[in-house]
């Protein structure tokens, strides 16, 4: 292992890469406050990577648009009558952002608010004002259109890249993709959707989400519900600080642990173990079950995954068949998509996260509540999020515990003699993975070597550091 973790250093693609990672197991501080770093970030990763730039449900309509912002390019997504574009959100003629918010333009087009130059949904532009006073090479067809932005469609959200070379967004993602599919991902519509800016680099609010071994300290009420699950996956010794479990539990008893557990998901994150997910749940507390208590568990999640399928499709909503895709397509309880979103899957419904840099150490957080529902069911997904202030007591328990230690770690990253931070090999080495693909971006690997490395991530929540193939 002593070799694999020093790979790096003999990597000289990364001697102008300031903060490399060299030792996979350590993480230079500086790489969340540099402002060099956050700089070569802004130039050489942010304008080659995929990244989400809006969900489907936001614009559900012919005209429906909605725009993003990552840095400092601002993009309008909108529903054309041929399928959904993205273009560069700047007027053609004095460079002012045309659209901002969310809307539809299917009557009246953009309008540019300093003008009045207009263009319709297609790109094209339809009015000038004034036209007599610009000469006509100011004013040539094609080079008015608003110029377009590589997008592409999965998951039910649009993804773009400013790169026109880089690989495909399946390309990138590789094998999870169908996997998520398998899950009817396409089909989930969010029922809400909340926003907070963060005093922390991006970076560390998205480690916040990268393994499960922080729930036994930041999340005790998780732990003191299932603590036999937690301990065997991250060690039985909690210095005294965890709560206390009882290993000799009954089958009844383990059972009626694992339905707490998922109560009190659904109470902390609502989309990962939805409301109607625990009800189905809480109604099968009492069926016949073997009396090993591990037999037990494993019965009886069987038991749910077959009921949690039935009465919802019984519904309209057009759930998979959850036994059968957790043989066919497992998929771990959070999967990340690089570089900035996260999907939290338990059953049916879902959790999802997208994370944003503003500044070397600020960053703008979204979590959405995902379901699935009838097409019968009246609904109207948000279209644009609730804010609030990170500290807020109205977000979910499960974010307000993470959203308070997330500013403590920026500010600790800063203290002297603190160089770098270290990863446990085995179930932190998402956070090691993810960041030496940053450094592969910064360095210049090759595109496909990129993507290739990037397939790795899928399933490597609470997973071990590896070997991504970008060393020589």
């Amino acid at each position: 292992m002593t070799t694999q973790l020093h790979m790096a250093e003999a990597n000289p693609t990364l001697d102008h890469v300031p903060h490399a990672v060299t030792h996979p197991a350590r993480i230079p501080s500086k790489r969340y406050y540099d402002e060099e770093f956050f700089r070569l970030e802004n130039e050489r990763f942010w304008p080659h990577a995929w990244q989400l730039a809006a969900r489907l449900d936001q614009i559900p309509e012919v005209g429906d648009w909605t725009t993003y912002q990552i840095l400092d390019k601002s993009v309008v997504v909108v529903r054309a009558k041929d399928g959904v574009k993205a273009y560069h959100n700047a007027c053609r003629h004095r460079g002012v952002r045309l659209a901002k918010g969310h809307g539809n333009c299917r009557k009246q087009g953009f309008i540019c608010p300093f003008h009045g130059w207009r263009w319709n949904m297609e790109g094209e532009n339809t009015f000038v004002y004034g036209r007599h006073m610009f000469g006509d090479d100011q004013l040539d067809v094609e080079s008015l259109r608003l110029p377009e932005v590589r997008t592409e469609i999965w998951g039910g959200c649009v993804f773009i890249n400013f790169d026109p070379e880089a690989p495909s967004y399946r390309e990138t993602i590789g094998p999870l993709a169908n996997s998520l599919d398998a899950h009817h991902v396409g089909d989930l519509r969010a029922e809400w959707w909340y926003a907070t800016v963060l005093p922390s680099n991006w970076k560390v609010a998205m480690e916040a989400f990268m393994e499960g071994y922080h729930v036994m300290r930041t999340h005790p009420q998780l732990h003191s519900a299932l603590g036999v699950m937690y301990n065997a996956l991250y060690g039985q010794d909690t210095g005294g600080i965890g709560q206390p479990v009882n290993p000799n539990m009954t089958a009844r008893e383990n059972v009626a642990a694992h339905i707490k557990h998922l109560e009190l998901l659904s109470e902390g994150m609502a989309g990962m173990v939805h409301r109607k997910e625990v009800a189905i749940a809480q109604s099968l507390a009492d069926v016949e079950l073997p009396e090993d208590p591990q037999a037990a568990v494993m019965t009886w999640y069987g038991i749910l995954n077959d009921q949690l399928t039935t009465q919802l499709r019984a519904r309209g909503e057009n759930v998979p068949n959850l036994n059968e895709v957790k043989v066919s397509h497992y998929i771990h309880p959070i999967e990340f998509l690089f570089p900035h979103y996260f999907l939290l899957p338990m059953f049916t419904s879902m959790s999802a996260y997208r994370i944003r840099p503003l500044t070397a150490e600020t960053c703008y957080f979204e979590t959405w509540s995902l379901t699935h529902m009838s097409p019968d069911e009246p609904f109207e997904s948000p279209k644009e999020p609730t804010v609030l202030a990170y500290d807020s007591p109205d977000f979910p328990p499960i974010p307000q515990q993470d959203y308070a230690n997330i500013p403590e770690q920026q500010i600790g990253l800063h203290a002297g003699g603190f160089d770098f931070m270290r990863l446990g090999k085995d179930v932190e080495g998402l956070v090691s993975n993810y960041q030496r693909i940053i450094d592969g971006y910064l360095a210049g690997a090759p595109k496909e070597k990129l993507a290739e490395a990037t397939q790795k991530l899928g399933g490597n929540f609470d997973g071990p550091i590896l070997d991504l193939g970008l060393e020589p």
